[in-house]
Formats: C-alpha cells, sequence, structure tokens
C-alpha cells in the first residue's frame, strides 16, 4: 500500500431485512490518523465497462482526502502518490471495490485518483474532506511512463480532459504535502 493510503473495509450488520453499515466514520478514521473532515459527498454513475476516469487531485491548500466505494457494479480504483516528500512518491496502488467486498479505498490529501469500471452501469460513492475548488482541479496523465499504470481492460471511454493531462515530468504543479 501506498504511504497514507488505507483500505478500509466495513462491518455490514445482516439480518433477514438486509444490511446496514456505515460509509464514513469521523471516530474510526480519527483513530488511524486520516482526515476525518466530510465535506461533500459525490456519486459517480458510469454506463459503459472500460470507462477511465483520473488521475484527478486538487492542489493545496485545497487537497482532498477521499473515501470511494462501488456501490453497485465493480471498478478498478486507483490511488497515485504524487507527494514529492512521501516515501511512495509517483508509485501507485490498485484495488477492485464491488458492492459485494464492501471495501473502501481512502486516498490522502496529495495522491491523485482514478479507475476504471469492469463492469457496465457502476456506481461510485465518494465522501471527500474539501469542497470541490474547480480553480484548483487538475490531473495527470494515467498512462504517463513515470508511473506505468496498468489497467485490467482496454479503456472503451474517457473525457477529453482526462485524455489530454500533460505527462508528469513536464507538468507545471505543485503537490503539497503539508496538508497530509
Amino acid at each position: 500500500m501506498l504511504a497514507g493510503v488505507w483500505m478500509v473495509t466495513a462491518e455490514a450488520q445482516a439480518d433477514g431485512r438486509g444490511w446496514f453499515m456505515r460509509a464514513w466514520c469521523r471516530d474510526e478514521l480519527s483513530a488511524h490518523g486520516l482526515e476525518p473532515e466530510l465535506a461533500q459527498c459525490s456519486l459517480s454513475y458510469n454506463l459503459r465497462s472500460g470507462t477511465f476516469r483520473g488521475m484527478h487531485y486538487q492542489i493545496a491548500p485545497h487537497g482532498e482526502a477521499k473515501l470511494v466505494r462501488c456501490i453497485r457494479g465493480r471498478v478498478w480504483d486507483i490511488a497515485l502518490d504524487l507527494r514529492p516528500d512521501s516515501p511512495t512518491h509517483c508509485q501507485w496502488v490498485a484495488e477492485e471495490l464491488t458492492p459485494e467486498n464492501g471495501r473502501a479505498l481512502y486516498i490522502p490529501p496529495g495522491c491523485a485518483h482514478g479507475f476504471q469500471t469492469l463492469a457496465d452501469d457502476t456506481e461510485l460513492l465518494y465522501c471527500i474532506s474539501e469542497p470541490f475548488c474547480p480553480e484548483v482541479a487538475t490531473g495527470v496523465a494515467w498512462h504517463d511512463p513515470a508511473f506505468q499504470i496498468r489497467l485490467p481492460l482496454p479503456v472503451s471511454v474517457i473525457s477529453e480532459r482526462d485524455q489530454s493531462y500533460p505527462s508528469y515530468s513536464v507538468r507545471p504543479f505543485r503537490v503539497s504535502s503539508s496538508s497530509t
């Protein structure tokens, strides 16, 4: 795992009606030294398998911590460490998230996030520590050789914005780990 990135597994409480589990717990996140604030929750619906979104982040001081959970379908969720002073700088980790495995990926500020859908009609829930700030929202090219990110499927759908991010080596950006 990358420095500061955590796999979060919630315990579902099941009975004859189905199940219930927490998607975000301030006290448990704080107990592990993670960002416990919640500024917004967002949903991402993706029609086709192979859809790619990412690699997104916000520049400090608006860096976001994210807890990402798949609530329908299947997703290959990716965290990329862009913190210059991190021991895992330029490394990435990916996990398959599904409603059945109940896992969520915690991504700290200073890391970029992206995902590829592994099934049609995939939906994700994001719990985010900072409000979206378009002036500092940016990204890096997922296919940059500096990262060597491997996707399980060919990319079937990608936005023009995500496709046009520059490579890391020519990126004129700042990522500060002071917000981590």
